[in-house]
């Protein structure tokens, strides 16, 4: 699985010519709007999965679309397009001409200030390409299948393996004069497996994933975690209803911090529909507590030089020593509100919140008595007041030690305390999503069982 020359020179061309047609379609913008942008993304790569060590699915794809909004005495139009044909861009863009002649005005309409655009986007090393033959995924998801089948006589069924392959292009041109790109790569590796026990079934999967393929995890460690995951769930209890201590496990701990990205975003605080509207400059989570957004990590599953509008990605605090340093913006939002894009239009960019010098088994320790949540289910949360209720399952904690696992619960409370609230933050970071935590411990949430 070298790397392949042939792809590399491949995708080279192909972005050539992406980068044509946001050029060509910026040409024909010009002179008929005020303003426009273009963007263009393709992904190509191969999926697969297996059942039992027998194909189930091999799929390739090679998706991409062309995307431009014009503005004209401030109204805009928007239309895309699969066929990058020199016709079908002539036809796009007249489309998003068309529609911007019947749309209303918005004074906050328009492209993005020069001033804020990433003309000289930074390589961020997101791009690592590998050869992988239809047979060599194939049998990468059915050793990480077989991995997780043979750990356990309990485990008796299964959803399969898969694993993913896909490089990406991504262009961006504006009628600033704006036109960069960037490649990228994403790989990743996959089980899910269900075991059985007097008459208990349950079901845990376990992934890895990275932009460089010899970084996976191997099938046979991705098959071992998928098995030991779901072997802990068996046999789960119902707990009584309670106050007590929860730990939101590293995976779901990102969770906990995503909500804050809806609530300080700028399309909430203009609209007013966000229970941090007047938090701007308070303190909202602990005074140890920092949330750093690093947008040019290299290699970073969520780095990126620029936002899905133009405007360079820069490294920020957007809490600071517990206090809410600056809304999310987009260059719509800020203009509502009367402030400057902050580059997150598209989503955020690799957020990194700092543990305590703590593992996962001293956090218990600390916790002594009380429940980890691992899974949580549901859309109980309100972006309006705040108030948060999910069902969750997780495992039973007492002495700091883990005695079973318990199911079919629902915890409550609402993020402002929540946030406020944290204990400490531990070690054991997650690193495949956008937000990079460790396990968070709350002193205490309402626990509802039988």
């Amino acid at each position: 699985m070298a790397l392949a020359m042939k792809v590399i020179t491949q995708v080279a061309e192909q972005r050539k010519a992406l980068e044509k047609a946001v050029s060509t379609a910026l040409e024909l913008a010009s002179g008929k709007s005020d303003g426009a942008e273009v963007s263009v993304s393709k992904t190509t790569g191969i999926g697969v999965s297996t059942r039992y060590g027998e194909v189930e699915n091999v799929e390739f794809n090679s998706d991409g679309a062309l995307g431009i909004t014009v503005y004209h005495q401030n109204r805009k139009g928007s239309a895309s397009s699969t066929d990058l044909s020199p016709e079908a861009i002539a036809r796009t863009v007249q489309a998003a001409l068309d529609i911007a002649r019947y749309t209303s005005p918005d004074p906050c309409a328009g492209v993005a200030e020069k001033d804020l655009l990433a003309f000289d986007a930074p390589d961020l090393d997101l791009f690592h390409p590998a050869e992988v033959s239809p047979d060599e995924a194939i049998e990468l998801a059915a050793r990480a299948e077989q991995a997780s089948l043979q750990a356990d006589k309990r485990i008796t069924n299964t959803e399969g393996g898969s694993f993913n392959s896909h490089y990406g292009i991504r262009v961006f041109g504006n009628s600033h004069g704006m036109l960069q790109s960037y490649c990228s790569t994403r790989h990743s590796l996959s089980s899910c497996v269900i075991a059985e026990e007097n008459g208990d079934m349950e079901r845990d999967y376990a992934y890895t994933i990275s932009r460089e393929l010899d970084k996976l995890q191997s099938p046979e460690a991705v098959g071992a975690e998928c098995a030991r995951r779901t072997l802990a769930r068996l046999a789960p209890r119902k707990l009584s209803t309670m106050k007590a201590p929860v730990i939101f496990a590293s995976e779901v701990a990102t969770g906990l911090f995503g909500h804050l990205v809806g609530a300080i975003a700028g399309g909430a605080v203009y609209r007013k529909s966000t229970f941090l509207l007047d938090s701007l400059g308070q303190q909202i989570l602990p005074a140890w507590l920092t949330i750093e957004e690093h947008p040019h990590l290299l290699k970073g599953l969520a780095s990126t030089p620029f936002d899905s509008e133009g405007v360079r990605t820069e490294r920020r605090d957007i809490i600071k020593d517990g206090v809410l340093t600056q809304w999310l913006l987009t260059n719509y939002s800020a203009r509502k509100l009367g402030l400057k894009s902050t580059g997150h239009a598209g989503g955020i960019h690799n957020w990194r919140i700092k543990g305590q010098g703590l593992s996962f088994e001293q956090l218990l320790k600390e916790m002594g008595t009380g429940l980890v949540v691992t899974e949580l289910m549901g859309q109980g949360v309100s972006g309006v007041t705040g108030d948060y209720s999910r069902g969750a399952s997780g495992f039973w904690v007492e002495n700091g030690e883990i005695q079973y696992p318990v199911s079919e619960i629902t915890i409550a409370g609402n993020l402002k305390e929540m946030w406020r609230n944290i204990a400490t933050v531990a070690d054991d970071i997650e690193t495949r999503s956008n937000i990079q935590c460790g396990s968070v411990l709350l002193p205490e949430m309402k626990i509802a069982g039988q």
